[in-house]
């Protein structure tokens, strides 16, 4: 198995084409417009090969992002060409940006796949210096129950040139899900190549994560269902979080 994104950069938005991006953009832009202060620049963690941070500039936000893995940054750069977009290739725990921002946010699930709790910690200490005073920080999780319902799936995408396999595996000890990759891919002369990944995701407690917004500096913090304004109802597989920087 190779590192995370790299055999899968290339093929990640075939794999993920029944995301529903503009969804996601839709209310991150809620939550700007509801904000105090007005968002302008934005900085999204984990962006990956940029398919929101594309959606995000094209309504007029000044962008900023920020991902570990340079093969999907490379697709991001160029699916964002021409937009005025910054990217970044940096580990999250060790954000460095230029100047600071009005909102940082953080989608997919990239909070979980930061498997250490102090590296975590370190993450929410940097996205707090790195937020304008009145500054918003959004991102969602998997909550506990999503990561430990994944033990001994296998997951399934395919098109008529690829096929994926994922299965995962929930460590309740190290509260850890760890998901092994195989990639078949169609080449042009009709063969078939095999490529593979593991990728990890930490199961991080709601109330954990609002003690480590509040030991960075946060305040304001709110905890909502998947992409709703309400509370997140029991069993909920994912939650979002918002947290305010003092002014």
């Amino acid at each position: 198995m190779t590192d995370a994104y790299t055999v899968l950069a290339r093929r990640y938005d075939r794999l993920t084409a029944d995301v529903d991006y503009e969804k996601w953009a839709d209310y991150l832009e809620r939550h700007f417009q509801r904000w105090k202060r007005p968002v302008r620049s934005v900085v999204e963690l984990g962006c990956g090969t940029g398919s929101l941070t594309q959606l995000l500039a094209r309504r007029g936000y000044q962008m900023t992002g920020v991902d570990l893995s340079p093969d999907m940054l490379a697709v991001a750069d160029q699916k964002c060409e021409g937009l005025g977009v910054l990217f970044l290739c940096q580990d999250m725990s060790r954000l460095t940006l230029l100047e600071r921002a009005d909102a940082v946010v953080s989608c997919l699930d990239s909070v979980n796949y930061v498997t250490r709790p102090a590296a975590l910690k370190r993450t929410f200490q940097r996205v707090y210096q790195a937020l304008a005073p009145g500054g918003l920080f959004l991102f969602d999780v998997k909550t506990p129950l999503a990561l430990e319902g994944a033990d001994g799936q296998t997951y399934l995408d395919e098109d008529d040139d690829l096929f994926c396999v994922w299965r995962g595996e929930y460590s309740p000890r190290r509260r850890v899900c760890g998901y092994g990759l195989d990639l078949f891919v169609r080449e042009e002369d009709g063969s078939w190549s095999r490529g593979g990944e593991y990728h990890e995701e930490y199961a991080y407690a709601l109330e954990e994560l609002e003690g480590f917004l509040g030991e960075a500096g946060f305040r304001h913090i709110k905890v909502y269902g998947d992409k709703t304004m309400r509370p997140p109802r029991e069993g909920a597989q994912r939650v979002f979080f918002a947290a305010g920087k003092e002014e």
